[in-house]
């Protein structure tokens, strides 16, 4: 099992908002194999290190650099902080305080020493789910699996969730021998709606694709007493009994595959429609001016960017390296993130050629 957590919207808000003469952003890959992970220690070592002696040039009150670097080796030196980790490793630092996130997706080592915390790789951990569920139900069997890109799948272990439709059943109903069709749906219908108050909370904190695995009528009754909005379209219908997790997560990868397209095929067919209303825009100053007055709707960024500049209080956009300068895009994207806006971070091959940035916006500009 891959042990992540990664931030939500007002968290990466109030990451994006903190300041600070030392603030130290390190990303380095990890596995979830413990033993494995001696050659991210000894990486993280080598970042430490090279963070403190960048602050220290940067002129930093030598008791300050003090404790950053108590912060970032009390991470380094956690025998059980490393017991369980995931692809990536964030890890966001001042001399005040240190926070840490373990992503799913695979990053490449980084360090960065600014004002401000380098997030575009944290924003792309936070745009794509690198993890998607299996519900595999049956009279007889209900089982939650969690699957990953090039990791074995792993069965989650729901608290309050029956594991069959007797153990939704109380005592008199157990005892009650009516029969029927009618009776029969009833007695699924209590089952299946079980099954969704156990797997609430689970899916509470995020969105992760959930994909059913179930033959009929049960398939049917699930969805009609489902409350979970993350409960895809597509279902596989067969009776998931006896089908072990490896091939049921190869009967439901092109179903993740055919999910995944259908977003991407939502957002070109939103962006035509808004180009013809005059409300799109791959222009890098008019996306700072229209993040900094909440008029973005959905913005596609660029993670390989390296523009630096500033943008004032005004959206007003200077392109420069000077030594307050920081990262174009991630200022738009957290300003529009701030203003309830939907923010990707893909690849460049993912944008309109030579496009840092492409964003929808509520209104003509």
């Amino acid at each position: 099992m891959l042990y992540v957590d990664i931030p939500g919207r007002e968290e990466f808000s109030h990451l994006s908002d903190i300041r600070s003469d030392a603030c130290v952003s390190i990303y380095l890959g990890t596995s979830p194999i413990r033993h494995n992970l001696d050659a991210s220690k000894i990486q993280l070592g080598n970042f430490i290190k090279e963070a403190l002696q960048k602050v220290e040039e940067k002129g930093v009150d030598k008791r300050r650099l003090a404790m950053l670097e108590e912060e970032l080796c009390s991470v380094l030196e956690d025998v059980e902080f490393w017991d369980c980790h995931a692809r990536s490793l964030a890890i966001l630092a001042t001399p005040e305080s240190i926070t840490t996130y373990r992503l799913a997706n695979n990053l490449s080592d980084q360090l960065e020493v600014s004002e401000r915390f380098y997030l575009k790789p944290l924003l792309r951990a936070l745009t794509f789910p690198h993890s998607a569920y299996i519900l595999a139900l049956s009279v007889n069997e209900a089982r939650l699996i969690e699957f990953f890109p090039d990791v074995p799948p792993e069965e989650v272990d729901v608290p309050n969730m029956p594991t069959c439709r007797r153990d939704a059943m109380t005592e008199a109903a157990l005892n009650d021998h009516h029969h029927g069709a009618v009776h029969h749906k009833v007695r699924l219908a209590q089952y299946t709606r079980k099954i969704d108050q156990a797997l609430r909370p689970l899916f509470a904190s995020h969105d992760h694709p959930l994909f059913l695995v179930a033959a009929e009528p049960i398939a049917s009754i699930y969805r009609a007493t489902n409350s979970l909005s993350n409960l895809t379209d597509e279902t596989l219908f067969t009776n998931a009994e006896h089908i072990g997790l490896t091939d049921l997560v190869s009967q439901v990868r092109p179903l993740l595959d055919y999910y995944y397209q259908v977003q991407l095929d939502s957002l070109k067919t939103r962006f035509e429609i808004r180009a013809g209303q005059r409300r799109v825009t791959q222009e890098i100053s008019d996306a700072a001016r229209a993040a900094t007055f909440g008029a973005i709707e959905l913005l596609l960024v660029n993670i390989e960017s390296a523009l630096k500049g500033t943008i004032d209080e005004d959206g007003l956009l200077s392109l420069d390296d000077r030594e307050n300068s920081y990262g174009i895009i991630d200022e738009i994207a957290k300003r529009a993130i701030s203003t309830g806006a939907r923010v990707l971070a893909v690849r460049g091959e993912d944008l309109p050629s030579g496009a840092e940035l492409y964003a929808t916006l509520r209104y003509p500009l």
